[in-house]
């Protein structure tokens, strides 16, 4: 669960997550009971509701490349208590054999008073899946991988990555991906506060593991100097980073993704906006070979009144109290012989009618996802170009496929003119490097986040009540050989907890075959 953003002030907050009672035994995954159920069928794609025993966000999947009707995803889970109140939250595994038709929920356990969020999954080239989580409790955030080499029916004790006691660090948002035969890298953000609680520094690292996760290397920091990031530290600024993924290339390489906050002075005084950049790793030690390089800027500042606040101090979007975080992630072109072409993807509000109102209610939003491209291994990169569609989309997550096609999926309210449901799209690439696309609607229901939630922090407006302040932060996407896989944060149903009704946030699933 990433930071809440807070981009008017230097520092951030970090989101605390409460204890959690895990079940299981002993480190190993034990198959549950809930399975997930198909909710609806049709020959374009199966929505399948993936958990019902709690509130789902944070989704991310995987497809085994050695048997590719073997999926595995992952999800938050927050399991509320019977009488209310905030409960607890927990990372859970779900598993298909059979390309999505039918799932079972594993239950991992990651020790007691733990919390586990910001799942990340990922497949080797020989079928080992990781699993990496930030595991928090008692003051201490640690970065762990478990790993299964059945497909996700077992898994292992979560092995540690990174562990810091100090309650002035805070491990965050680990990202993994894995390659070759036992191979795999694990990306996080080291968030530093100083004695007055505001974060000084927010440095990304990495750790690499090569026997399959047994064991991993000292972290290292991958984060870096550059002429462009000027501030209150320095050209160190761009240490001051939000988001990060990262993407093995074919011929070996890695790429990073970093969001960083420019805190450098603009034309009115205030710090610039926050910018996108690449840094290149060895695969072998994880250390930073190249960069940081600017790929570009971002529409999503406060001080710059790109979008209107929250009420926790975060963007949103229109009649909405949901917070948004800005990052999306870096894809390697498995068809690109030299390793060199890669893309990445996020969302700005950089089309809509500046300045925005600070007021969700008044404001007038049109984010749209960017895309950007380089074919020097992320030296350099294309100018950013929106994907243009009517009203908001946000929370893009992209795959290349096994014809060098660019497939986006995210959530989309061009669906609604009032600018309030969001359902879920995959934009396709049309033809490969073009960065153009042809779109098809995923989810076959709407959700709507800005009213009658039960994830809710009260009512800021009578006329919306109950908003959504969360819906996570990113959703999953994955491609298998004829089809490309997605699984999303979806509002669509209704339950009542304690005598409190709305709308409850569950995992879904589609398989969107090729056209």
């Amino acid at each position: 669960m990433s930071r809440i953003r807070i981009l008017a002030v230097v520092g951030m907050a970090t989101v605390l997550t409460a204890p959690i009672i895990v079940a299981g035994g002993a480190g190993a995954a034990t198959a549950s009971t809930r399975a997930c159920t198909t909710a609806r069928s049709r020959a374009a794609n199966v929505d399948t509701l993936c958990d019902v025993s709690g509130t789902n966000f944070e989704t991310t999947i995987a497809v085994n490349p050695t048997n590719p009707r073997n999926l595995v995803g992952a999800a938050i889970e927050l399991q509320r208590p019977p009488g209310g109140g905030f409960g607890s939250l927990v990372v859970r595994p779900h598993v298909s054999f059979n390309s999505g038709k039918t799932w079972t929920t594993y239950d991992i356990d990651y020790g007691p008073g733990n919390a586990a969020v910001d799942p990340s999954v990922a497949f080797d080239a020989v079928g080992t899946v990781y699993l990496a989580t930030n595991r928090s409790g008692g003051g201490v955030s640690d970065i762990v991988v478990t790993r299964s080499s059945d497909g996700g029916r077992n898994w292992s004790a979560p092995i540690t990555v990174v562990s810091n006691p100090e309650r002035s660090v805070f491990n965050d948002h680990p990202q993994l991906t894995a390659f070759g035969a036992g191979n795999v890298i694990v990306t996080y953000i080291k968030d530093a506060f100083n004695l007055g609680a505001v974060l000084d520094s927010a440095k990304v690292a990495d750790s690499v593991s090569h026997d399959g996760g047994v064991t991993w290397s000292a972290p290292v920091k991958i984060s870096g100097r550059a002429p462009f990031c000027q501030g209150r530290h320095g050209d160190d600024a761009c240490d001051q980073t939000f988001g990060n993924s990262v993407a093995v290339t074919r011929a070996g390489g890695v790429v990073t993704f970093q969001e960083t906050y420019d805190e450098s002075p603009d034309a009115g005084g205030a710090p610039g906006r926050n910018q996108y950049l690449a840094v290149t790793v060895d695969p072998g030690t994880g250390a930073r070979t190249g960069g940081p390089y600017l790929i570009g800027q971002a529409y999503d500042g406060l001080n710059e009144h790109d979008y209107p606040a929250s009420v926790g101090g975060s963007q949103t979007v229109h009649d909405s109290q949901f917070n948004l975080d800005g990052e999306g992630n870096v894809t390697a072109d498995p068809t690109d012989r030299s390793g060199l072409h890669l893309a990445i993807v996020w969302y700005d509000d950089r089309n809509a009618p500046h300045p925005v109102d600070a007021d969700p209610y008044k404001a007038i939003t049109d984010a749209d996802i960017v895309v950007s491209q380089t074919y020097d291994g992320g030296k350099t990169w294309s100018a950013p170009i929106a994907i243009a569609r009517p009203n908001d989309q946000f929370m893009p997550w992209a795959a290349y496929d096994a014809h060098g096609l660019l497939q986006v999926g995210f959530f989309d309210r061009s669906y609604d003119p009032d600018n309030h449901k969001f359902g879920f799209t995959l934009a396709s690439e049309t033809a490969p490097g073009t960065l153009r696309f042809s779109f098809r609607k995923v989810s076959t229901a709407l959700s709507d986040p800005t009213r009658d939630n039960l994830a809710s922090r009260g009512t800021i407006n009578p006329a919306f009540p109950f908003p959504a302040v969360s819906i996570g932060d990113y959703p999953g996407l994955a491609v298998a050989p004829d089809a490309v896989v997605a699984y999303w944060t979806d509002l669509r149903n209704d339950a009542c907890v304690a005598g409190r009704c709305g709308h409850r946030q569950d995992s879904y699933f589609a398989s969107i075959p090729n056209p």
